[in-house]
């Protein structure tokens, strides 16, 4: 597991994870602003970014048991979880599996919207929140989605779609910032919102004139809105 480690003060401990067909270069912006006030860990997934491809495809509740069992030993005070697009899905099984490892919380575009759970909607919603976007964001998207074979795609997609996030919202106990957005076309409003408000503890915010990647077309305000969050949870 391929796994880039942006150094700042100890604590908090930031762990950045990837959607589908990304990897964590798409973090670089974040991490760095991160990195002012923690450390930060950003990972490629197995058979994402510069990770190899496992044997088998792994669900998304044994993705997050792995990964938990990777990083337990680098985070003894528990970290910072912050999931973009499917790795919302992953950090949200972390922390239901092992919520000693998680003091916060951060899911970014949360999917699958439960009201468009195929392959063939969410694929046309990922191709209208691309339509007019920067140059920027088509090519890093590009760059990362040619280190993906599409077979490794097509099985993660289908485990992507099978995992229902709300069914675990309600067993999340960390406090958690669910952000969107405003003009994301894969995860409408309500339904963003509707994750929100099935978990206990959770703080709901949009992001001004962002789509799905808003990560990758600029990190600042993401990264303010989730130091703003740590920070009151001090």
């Amino acid at each position: 597991m391929a796994v880039t480690e942006t150094a700042g003060p100890p604590e908090p401990v930031f762990v950045l994870i990837h959607g589908i067909g990304m990897g964590r270069a798409v973090f670089t912006e974040l991490a760095n602003e991160l990195a002012a006030t923690g450390r930060v860990l950003a990972l490629d997934l197995p058979g994402f970014g510069d990770s190899p491809e496992p044997g088998t495809a792994m669900s998304l509740e044994a993705t997050a048991a792995g990964l938990a069992d990777a990083l337990a030993s680098e985070l003894p005070h528990g970290a910072v979880w912050v999931g973009h697009s499917m790795g919302t899905q992953i950090v949200a099984e972390v922390a239901v599996q092992r919520p000693d490892l998680v003091r916060a919380l951060v899911l970014i575009a949360p999917t699958v919207d439960a009201a468009a759970r195929t392959a063939p909607r969410q694929i046309r919603h990922m191709l209208q929140d691309l339509y007019g976007e920067s140059p920027r964001v088509l090519l890093v998207g590009m760059w990362q989605y040619t280190k993906t074979s599409p077979l490794w795609f097509v099985r993660k997609l289908q485990f992507m779609l099978a995992h229902h996030l709300e069914s675990i919202c309600p067993r999340i106990a960390a406090p958690t910032l669910v952000l969107r957005g405003a003009h994301d076309r894969v995860c409408p409003e309500p339904w963003t919102r509707s994750v929100a408000a099935l978990i206990p503890h959770a703080t709901f915010e949009q992001i001004p004139d962002r789509g799905h990647e808003a990560v990758i077309k600029s990190a600042e305000p993401v990264a303010d809105m989730i130091t703003a969050f740590v920070d009151a949870q001090s």
